[in-house]
């Protein structure tokens, strides 16, 4: 059957009749780390036999037959089958109606369409779940956030947890190991939680402090030179260095000149954005820069920041005033 929520729930307490979860759609870390709750829901001692859809495409009663098979210690067992596609259907047929089976499967199916013969089948099964998987956008990304650090006893504001998400680009599995790290910085547990602030994330989470020039940088590529000298006052103060904003700066217009190359190739701009799997609040600044930044300006806005790094490096020069002042320059340039 085809469900929209509960499917961590239903994967941390696997129930007897169900033979198979379908986990579909783009997200494909968040896709393994909800596989990852079946295995954990499984036990520690049990065995993972893993398949991909190649394998089953050749051997269609394999899946059914490692579903109902025994462990040689008795040891319990769950089946990972990724790489899927409709060549499996004949395989998730036979699973589906073999007689007993006894041991789940988790199918994990980043590019299966909506019009796939395999999820049509799993939808309309009484004995298997077919969920999709997104990247998550807005306040649901800060919910599944907060939600996985209170599985590792970890607390988070709104601000940490956007922060954490941001960071991790969306990417659920990402999270799941910084998470991890976070725990042990904090010794935290479940049954020992503890409140996590930003600066405990910035102890564990290097991409934290990355990030947080971004609303500078953003500035820049949409040529808002008031919010810009506004964001370098701020970053100054909080001890961001110059040399710290012109790389990211540079790391971003690097990105924009890969997806710009893409759209001079015939791609729209929506396409080339969702292919890029970028975090939520990054997609609309990323399409407006699309419009106005073409592949010249990209490359002299590169060349420029070359020279800004070179000069912040260099002895008798102004340093991070001049700096400061190229960045702005180069903003009212771009509004122009």
């Amino acid at each position: 059957m085809k469900i929209k929520e509960g499917i961590a729930a239903r994967l941390d307490r696997p129930g007897d009749d169900v033979r198979l979860y379908l986990l579909h759609g783009p997200d494909e870390a968040g896709a393994a780390e909800l596989a990852a709750r079946l295995a954990r829901a499984m036990g520690e001692g049990a065995e993972r036999v893993d398949l991909d859809g190649a394998t089953l495409r050749g051997r269609p009663g394999l899946l059914a037959e490692e579903a109902a098979s025994m462990s040689l210690f008795g040891e319990r067992r769950h089946i990972r089958v990724t790489g899927v596609g409709d060549e499996s259907l004949a395989a998730v047929e036979q699973l589906l109606a073999a007689d007993r089976a006894g041991n789940p499967a988790v199918m994990i199916a980043p590019a299966l369409k909506g019009t796939s013969k395999l999820l049509k089948l799993v939808a309309a099964a009484p004995n298997a779940f077919a969920y999709a998987c997104y990247v998550p956008e807005g306040q649901a990304a800060t919910r599944i956030a907060a939600e996985a650090g209170r599985a590792h006893g970890i607390t988070l504001n709104q601000d940490v947890a956007e922060r954490l998400m941001r960071a991790c680009n969306g990417d659920r599995a990402v999270m799941a190991r910084e998470l991890e790290k976070l725990a042990l910085f904090l010794d935290a547990a479940p049954d020992a939680p503890r409140v996590a602030s930003v600066d405990d994330l910035r102890a564990v989470c290097a991409s934290v402090d990355e990030a947080e020039p971004s609303a500078a940088i953003q500035a820049l590529v949409a040529g808002d030179s008031p919010a810009l000298a506004g964001e370098l006052v701020a970053l100054t103060h909080e001890g961001v260095s110059m040399i710290s904003v012109v790389r990211q700066l540079g790391r971003r217009l690097h990105r924009l000149a890969e997806l710009r190359a893409e759209v001079d190739r015939g791609r729209s701009i929506h396409e080339v954005i969702e292919r890029a799997h970028l975090f939520w609040k990054d997609k609309e600044p990323t399409r407006q820069a699309l419009q106005h930044w073409n592949a010249p300006r990209l490359s002299e806005a590169l060349a420029r920041l070359g020279r800004i790094e070179r000069d912040l490096k260099a002895s008798g020069t102004a340093g991070e005033v001049a700096g400061a002042a190229e960045l702005l320059g180069m903003t009212r340039r771009r509004r122009r």
